[in-house]
C-alpha cells in the first residue's frame, strides 16, 4: 500500500508538469488587430492571434481591428493557449480574455480574415462566411483587400514608376496611393 502511495506521490508532480494551467496574465499592448503583448511574470511576451490575420495598421479598417481587440482584451487578463512560434519570435495562441476568445471574436465581427494558410480551427470558416454575408466590419467595403495580399503590394509592381518628392523621398503610386521606399 506504501509503494502506490509513493508511486502516487511521484507521478503528481509530473503530471502537473504536463497538463498546463490557464494562467490569466495581464495584456499591456494591442499593437494591431491580431496581435498583443502580455505580463508574463515580470517580462512582456508579444502574441500572436493563431488562425486569423487582421488588417495592417496602415490598411483600410486596420485602426478599427486594433480598437476592436482593445475592447476585447487590453488591460485585462488574458489566458492563452500556444499553438506554436512564428518566425518572428512571436507565441502563437489562442487567447480568451474575460470569457470571449479574442481570435473567434475579431473573425466575428469582420476585424479579421481567417488565415487560410495556417487556419487550424475548422469552426472560424462560417464564422467570416457569416460576416461576409451580413457586411460586418472591413466586409462593408466591396474592395477589402486580405492582408497577406497588402503586405506584398509592391513586390509586383517591378516597372511601376519611382518618383522623388521635394525633400528627396523615394516613392511609387500603387492604387492612387504613395508608398515609399522603391
Amino acid at each position: 500500500m506504501r509503494n502506490i502511495f509513493s508511486v502516487a506521490s511521484l507521478l503528481l508532480p509530473i503530471t502537473a508538469l504536463l497538463t498546463p494551467l490557464a494562467e490569466a496574465h495581464k495584456v499591456i499592448g494591442i499593437a494591431d488587430g491580431d496581435t498583443m503583448t502580455v505580463l508574463v511574470g515580470k517580462k512582456p511576451v508579444k502574441i500572436r492571434l493563431a488562425n486569423i490575420d487582421a488588417p495592417e495598421k496602415a490598411q483600410t479598417f486596420g485602426q478599427r481591428s486594433k480598437q476592436s481587440l482593445s475592447d476585447i482584451c487590453w488591460g485585462k487578463d488574458a489566458q492563452f493557449d500556444v499553438q506554436n512560434q512564428d518566425r518572428y519570435g512571436r507565441t502563437v495562441a489562442v487567447v480568451r480574455c474575460g470569457g470571449i476568445e479574442a481570435n473567434r471574436s475579431q473573425v466575428q465581427k469582420g476585424m479579421a480574415w481567417v488565415y487560410p494558410n495556417y487556419n487550424k480551427d475548422a469552426a472560424l470558416p462560417p464564422l467570416e462566411q457569416a460576416a461576409r454575408g451580413a457586411k460586418a466590419g472591413l466586409w462593408s467595403d466591396p474592395h477589402a483587400q486580405a492582408p497577406w495580399d497588402f503586405r506584398h503590394r509592391g513586390k509586383s509592381t517591378q516597372d511601376a514608376t519611382c518618383h522623388v518628392g521635394p525633400q528627396g523621398g523615394r516613392y511609387q503610386l500603387i492604387n492612387g496611393k504613395k508608398r515609399y521606399g522603391c
